[in-house]
């Protein structure tokens, strides 16, 4: 950051011995370009969905998550089960 102009002015008239101070400042954010295109997610493989057997495997395994959220019981009192 980088200070461009400083002035003080009386210019506050509400009884007081302080003085305004009106400071330009320049903000410079500097950006790494590779730290921005980095990706740290997981990646996934789409294109292997289009062979049958990991397709099928992939259908199982989500059908399987889904089957575990239904059998939740939602009317279960938190304070009991804590």
């Amino acid at each position: 950051m980088s200070i461009l102009d400083v002035r003080s002015s009386r210019r506050a008239d509400c009884d007081t011995d302080h003085y305004l101070v009106v400071a330009k400042l320049r903000e410079r954010l500097a950006v790494r370009k590779q730290a921005a295109q980095k990706f740290e997610g997981e990646r996934f493989n789409l294109g292997k969905l289009k062979e049958l057997e990991v397709k099928e495997k992939y259908q199982i395994e989500i059908t399987n998550r889904f089957a575990a959220l239904e059998n939740l019981n939602v009317d279960e009192d938190v304070n009991r089960i804590w």
